[in-house]
């Protein structure tokens, strides 16, 4: 006859039980890893669409770190390749327009990966894409220069993955295996194969390889986000007033098969048609869009007939671009950053605002209930970290003359565990990316994504 089950614990059972309660004692759980404010090995990173750069902040010092370079300067040591000839520095318009330049032109667009080991960052101008690694800093597919040498650059930029004109946005499928592109100068979108992109990059695939197929949508499309599950994906457009929702399955090597489900006329809410911008709160229930010329926030149901829930006006002229939601024991808002800049601000100097809106509020309830000064010219890219304390503002334009950081890109921090009353922390000067020639100033911050390598990001 079998024995009856012992409800004691073996001498062994004890020693493993004690040793796992130690381990766990001594290592914080992935909860805990995602609640933790900034952290060794966690970047913001920022694209600066004028310089073709990429800003890389330390968010526990508060400090730029590195610049990532995504123009072709000095990767030679002869006059056309060079970045500063005979002690002349270019404009802007001169400057991608050099004999033999092959980078980046207007970068902007960027997105982690679910698992925010890498991020995908679009150039608008070169029609292309670049993936980057968010440990190393490195550019996949970049190459060592063969000419390396005091003069001139380590490295070869990549030309990336051409994908079609003027690729605004990227976004990653949940399960990362894809990234989706919004083709803002075309009517479709490129779904891009992950694995075979880093191949493409790295020359082991031919070109073009890593696109696996085109979606058809609006004229104008600038960006996508999914849903929840990944089963849906809201497609926006800056030249037409529509909103396009597309059902998303996934074969067995979790790739994609799009297939559209409504379309959504939003032309009460926006008659210009032109919305940058959309995110899904992180409960998954809402995606929130900005609608730009109109100066409102427009919040659709993320389920069933996608329904309007919201219009929030943000003032005339706010021109809103981006949007972040901030929820902790304090409150649960959203903020809006506006490109509009306003003189008086703090300290006499002009400044952009951003929007706070109550979140907890009933849908249909909401308003904007303050806002705060931006602490820079042209606020556009806004992130938290995991934690919801910290939150890292981009701004387009320069600082004024006379002020601190005068001729400066900054990026703005804010101390945010009471999201009802955001505490300015610091602001970040964005430098130069230093060449063997001269200084190019990163300049003209678009986007900004805060990102915990390892961990899961908002595309998770």
């Amino acid at each position: 006859m079998p024995s009856e089950p012992s409800n004691h614990l073996n001498r062994r059972e004890v020693l493993v039980g004690a040793a796992a309660s130690v381990a766990a004692m001594a290592m914080p759980s992935f909860a805990q890893t995602l609640a933790a404010g900034p952290m060794a090995g966690d970047r913001v990173f920022l694209t600066n669409e004028d310089s073709n750069t990429l800003s890389v902040i330390d968010p526990v010092k508060d400090e730029v770190m590195a610049t990532i370079n995504l123009t072709s300067f000095d990767e030679d040591a002869r006059p056309p390749f060079r970045f500063v000839t005979g002690g002349v520095m270019p404009t802007h318009a001169d400057m991608i327009q050099k004999p033999l330049y092959h980078g980046a032109i207007s970068v902007h667009g960027c997105a982690p990966s679910p698992d925010s080991r890498i991020f995908a960052t679009a150039g608008r101008g070169t029609s292309n894409l670049y993936l980057i690694d968010a440990t190393s800093l490195k550019v996949i597919g970049n190459t060592a220069n063969p000419q390396a040498g005091p003069t001139t650059n380590p490295e070869l930029l990549t030309s990336g993955l051409l994908i079609g004109r003027e690729p605004h946005e990227p976004t990653f499928t949940r399960n990362g295996r894809e990234i989706w592109v919004a083709l803002r100068g075309e009517n479709r979108l490129a779904v891009i194969d992950v694995q075979k992109a880093k191949a493409e990059l790295l020359g082991t695939v031919p070109r073009g390889a890593s696109i696996r197929a085109f979606v058809p949508t609006m004229p104008g499309p600038a960006m996508v986000w999914f849903s929840a599950k990944g089963d849906l994906a809201f497609i926006i457009s800056q030249k037409t007033p529509r909103m396009d929702v597309f059902r998303v399955s996934y074969n067995s090597e979790g790739l994609s098969t799009a297939e559209r489900k409504a379309t959504i006329d939003t032309a009460a809410q926006d008659k210009f048609g032109f919305a940058p911008f959309l995110k899904l709160t992180p409960d998954g229930r809402e995606m929130w869009v900005s609608q730009k010329l109109a100066d409102t926030v427009s919040v659709f149901d993320a389920s069933g007939e996608h329904g309007l829930v919201d219009t929030l006006p943000l003032g005339e002229r706010a021109r809103p671009n981006h949007v972040e939601f901030v929820s902790n024991a304090k409150g649960s808002v959203a903020y809006a950053t506006f490109a509009r800049v306003d003189d008086g601000g703090p300290d006499g100097v002009a400044s952009s605002k951003i929007a706070i809106i109550d979140r907890s509020a009933p849908a249909g309830q909401r308003k904007v209930i303050g806002a705060f000064a931006s602490r820079g010219r042209e606020a556009h890219g806004i992130w938290t970290d995991p934690s919801n304390s910290k939150l890292y503002v981009a701004h387009e334009l320069d600082e004024m003359p006379n002020t601190p950081n005068a001729g400066q890109t900054v990026c703005t921090v804010f101390d945010v565990t009471d999201p009802m009353a955001p505490r300015f922390i610091k602001q970040i000067p964005l430098g130069t990316c230093d060449f063997p020639s001269g200084k190019l100033r990163n300049k003209k911050s678009i986007n900004l994504v805060y990102v915990r390598p390892g961990a899961p990001s908002a595309t998770a």
